[in-house]
């Protein structure tokens, strides 16, 4: 469970702006969408080596 202390003189968008980065940092949300239909290994792998090109690709033009 997340929880966000509210300081004082915050702002609500400002601490519900911190929720959402603490929730996207769990990963809840990318595990649960990875879940719902099976991925093979394979599938999966030849994911993850196309993301490490792009990712490279990026790296090299900056």
């Amino acid at each position: 469970m997340i929880i966000i202390n509210v300081k004082d003189g915050e702002s609500i968008d400002r601490a519900l702006k911190r929720f959402k980065k603490k929730f996207e940092k769990t990963g809840v949300l990318r595990e649960l969408r990875s879940r719902q239909a099976y991925e093979k290994k394979s599938v999966a792998r030849r994911m993850e080596v196309k993301h490490a090109i792009y990712v490279q690709d990026m790296n090299k033009e900056a």
